[in-house]
Parts: C-alpha cells; structure tokens; sequence
C-alpha cells in the first residue's frame, strides 16, 4: 500500500457500455481509499460516473473508453479519454438564463462538473478528446 497522501495513479480501458459506469465509480472509490486521501469519494465516484457515461453515450464505435485517476497529495484529477473529437458541451461557469432546465433529461451532467468540482476542461488527444475534472483534497 503506498504511503498516505504520496502521489499515484491508476489507468484502466473500460469497455464501451453502459458496465463501465459502475467500474469506473469502483476503482476511483477504491484508488482514493487505497491511498488515504481525504478528496470526498462521493463527489469523486458521482462526477466520474457523469463522465464515463457520457463518453459512452457520444463515443462512436466501439473502442475502448480510457479511465486516468491522478493521486496527489491535495488533489485528486480523473480523466476520460474516448474516441469522440467534439468538445462536450461547455464546462464553463454559466452566465446568467444560460441554466440547463431541470426537466430536461440531458445537461444536468456538466453542470454537476461545472459546479462540483475544483476545476475541469477537455482537451483533444491524438484519437478524440479526454475530458477532467480535479477536486482538492480536504486538510
């Protein structure tokens, strides 16, 4: 077991389906317990589940979704890498009247990231776009 509060990290291929959600939500539990970190688990399993069941959803094919879990002593970072090139929809904060509506079935995701993490972005890789969020470890 590493030593508490050292840095570590984790990356699995998940398989495209609606099984990876849960998977993904397990190991990001399991990777902050594993290395004592004090970042909120269920905030951390919540937002990389938004994220996982996106790239699912908008992914083509059948390639295989990337998971990145990043431990650091006051942070913890997850990535999602999936085949997609188009940017999600926008992880700014939003301005005023721009509030996704809440009877709407899709929306809600990004603005959990928007709202509940630290920081979060995308980035195009060399076969789509990986997708982040951070959450800064409590004292």
């Amino acid at each position: 077991m590493p030593e508490p509060h050292s840095p570590a990290s984790w990356r699995i291929a998940l398989p495209h389906t609606v099984a990876a959600v849960p998977i993904a939500r397990a190991l990001v539990r399991t990777a902050l317990i594993d290395i004592g970190s004090t970042a909120d688990t269920d905030t951390a399993e919540l937002l990389t589940a938004e994220l996982v069941a996106n790239a699912v959803e908008h992914a083509p094919g059948h390639a295989p979704i990337e998971l990145l879990i990043e431990l650091l002593p006051t942070q913890c970072q997850v990535e999602v890498r999936d085949s997609n090139p188009t940017p999600p929809g926008d992880l700014s904060v939003p301005g005023p009247g721009c509030e996704p509506d809440p009877w709407q079935e899709h929306g809600r995701g990004l603005l959990l990231i928007r709202t509940l993490s630290t920081a979060c972005g995308h980035r195009p890789t060399a076969s789509g776009k990986a997708v982040w969020f951070t959450l800064t470890a409590a004292p």
